[in-house]
């Protein structure tokens, strides 16, 4: 019997593109699951499939590969991301294009909160899917630091700027995304992330603007101060180190 005929409402579903969407994340939450309960390593293609009810090639038309599960969409977004940034106007503001482009990788955790907590859960226990995670944010910290290179060519330091600036957006979201993971996808994200970039100085105001936050006894600001000499990964590190400490942080380390 051919694969597909064995399971004609999953056949039907990958027809549109609301479809698509259904069968890849029900694909990875599977996956996920078994991760969960029967081990990564232990864990065969065979077994993910046969959960959802469809074949081997129908997984291999969405993930190249298992481990690829666990991280469905990270080329996608990050070319997602590149784009954003190209395509922003000219006279905007460099920090706030950052920013908005911070809350829209944002938006790819919120849009799958089950994906997304598994995830979280899962690469914290198996290092090697922990080393990945943090392979993809160093490449959005270079995507942002190119941006920003770009519009800060003609200032002073622009490739000390743009690398601390770039590492400290990166920082502050991983921040702010670690807290909604923790909190079993219950807390204000978008206000979380907006509230933090403003604590950690990276809002731009109009002339007279004040924080909103401004007299909040509870408000912190974060300040990194470093020699120019360290690496921007050094700079990621003790920025990260920092917002651990904000209010609402537990202070435990991990994504």
């Amino acid at each position: 019997m051919p694969e597909e005929n064995s399971s004609g409402s999953k056949s039907r579903a990958g027809r549109t593109e609301g479809g698509r969407r259904r069968l890849r994340s029900a694909l990875a939450v599977a996956a996920l699951d078994l991760f969960a309960s029967k081990g990564y390593d232990a864990t065969t293609v065979e077994d993910i499939v046969e959960a959802v009810g469809v074949g081997r090639r129908t997984f291999f038309r969405y993930f190249r590969s298992k481990e690829e599960v666990v991280f469905p969409d990270h080329d996608e977004r990050l070319a997602e991301v590149v784009a954003e940034l190209e395509r922003s106007d000219a006279d905007a503001s460099p920090m706030r294009v950052v920013c908005r482009a911070a809350e829209s990788v944002l938006d790819t955790y919120l849009a799958e909160p089950e994906v997304s907590l598994k995830r979280f859960e899962l690469t914290r226990q198996v290092p090697s899917l922990r080393d990945r995670e943090i392979v993809s944010i160093d490449r959005y910290q270079r995507v942002f630091a190119r941006y920003l290179r770009r519009c800060y060519a003609d200032g002073p330091n622009a490739d000390l700027r743009a690398s601390v600036t770039a590492a400290t957006v990166v920082a502050t979201h991983n921040h702010v995304l670690r807290r909604w993971l923790k909190s079993g996808g219950e807390i204000d994200a978008h206000g979380a992330l907006r509230a933090a970039l403003d604590d950690a100085g990276l809002v731009d105001r109009e002339p007279g603007e004040t924080s909103g936050a401004a007299g909040d006894p509870e408000s912190e600001v974060v300040v990194g101060v470093l020699r120019t000499s360290a690496p921007a990964e050094t700079v990621r590190h003790r920025i990260e180190s920092a917002l651990r400490d904000l209010p609402g942080a537990d202070g435990r380390g991990g994504s």
